[in-house]
């Protein structure tokens, strides 16, 4: 045996691996896209800007924080979607063109310039109706 061979230290790296393998399992197990006909979902939406400014979605397209763009888990990209702040009934239509929220308990990540709109900016988060339009 190598005297730079340690068993802990290969332990370690493998439950490493293994746990990064099981993240990144657990992350793709839940993405089925579903078809947007009749969506309307109540939940908590949130936005994204500034750090996120210019850096590739998931549709492959860059993030711009100033257009009307959402990130949504399940939704088609390309989906057109209202989205109502029903706190104040303010209402946006964006389009899907990334995955999220990777927040627990969150329906739709909204640009900045949506949440603009929505008029959530300072809250940070807003109770919405998000509703699939037909094209």
């Amino acid at each position: 045996m190598p005297a730079s061979f340690s068993p802990l230290r290969f332990l370690r790296q493998y439950l490493l691996g293994a746990c990064a393998l099981l993240v990144l399992l657990s992350g793709c197990a839940n993405r089925h896209i579903i078809d947007p006909r009749g969506y309307d979902e109540t939940g908590t939406a949130s936005y994204y800007g500034a750090r996120h400014h210019g850096k590739h979605t998931a549709s492959g397209e860059p993030f711009d924080q100033h257009g009307l763009t959402a990130a949504h888990r399940q939704l088609p990209f390309g989906t057109r979607v209202q989205v109502t702040n029903l706190a104040n009934d303010k209402s946006v239509v964006v389009r899907i063109n990334d995955r999220g929220p990777h927040t627990r308990g969150r329906l739709i990540d909204v640009s900045r310039a949506a949440a603009q709109q929505l008029d959530m900016l300072q809250s940070g988060t807003a109770k919405v109706r998000v509703q699939a339009l037909s094209d």
